[in-house]
């Protein structure tokens, strides 16, 4: 089941870096909200309630009901940042959507029962994730959380692409629709190959010799 993320903010008349600074003292994250035809809008929003947000995987990934002033609208998240390493958001960009226009979204990759593939259970081989979420296309009712790849079946040398990768209805990969060579790898599998020194080659040889002499 989808999970339905609700945020509420109210408008903001005063920007620039000082009032943003005051903003986060008292415990808010300014954004701004845009698109759709209608003019950008400077917002507040409660830090803690996007921290809230934020524990599930899908909330920079899904359309979002974003009430401001009362006055509610459905957003996607465009754009963020954060502190380099405290757990505080420092500003954030909404994108207003139309419900009858498609549009793009990252989405995350699961992937699924890879300790139960043939490839999982070999030794000698390195599983690689090239691709840990998906652009994808579609309307907002059809916009999923996240793409299931099984990997139950993957072995020695498979390579999955994105034209593997099984969408739901409605939803596609743009990138696809480019040419074949946009057809990248989303998971390898590989064989560990041993790196000889040659420095320790070169003294076993030496010694070698010293012995035959």
């Amino acid at each position: 089941m989808a999970t339905n993320h609700k945020l509420t903010a109210t408008s903001r008349k005063i920007e620039g870096k000082g009032a943003s600074r005051r903003l986060r003292t008292a415990g808010y994250v300014p954004a701004i909200v845009y698109g759709a035809g209608a003019e950008p809008q400077a917002i507040q929003i409660l830090h803690n309630d996007i921290l809230l947000g934020s524990r599930f995987e899908s909330f920079y990934s899904s359309v979002i009901d974003l009430t401001v002033d009362g006055k509610a609208q459905k957003v996607l998240i465009k754009d963020w940042q954060k502190h380099p390493f405290k757990q505080l958001m420092l500003h954030m960009d909404f994108q207003r959507v139309n419900e009858n226009e498609a549009v793009r979204v990252a989405v995350p990759v699961h992937f699924l029962n890879q300790e139960k593939s043939p490839a999982g259970k070999t030794a000698g081989l390195v599983i690689s994730h090239n691709l840990t979420e998906v652009t994808v296309s579609c309307l907002p009712k059809d916009l999923p959380e996240f793409i299931e790849l099984d990997l139950a079946n993957l072995k020695a040398g498979d390579i999955v692409h994105l034209s593997d990768l099984k969408l739901p209805k409605g939803v596609e990969v743009p990138e696809l629709g480019l040419g074949k060579e946009h057809d990248v790898a989303v998971v390898t599998v590989a064989s560990i190959q041993e790196e000889v020194d040659p420095t320790a080659e070169g003294a076993a040889g030496d010694a070698s010799g010293e012995e035959k002499k």
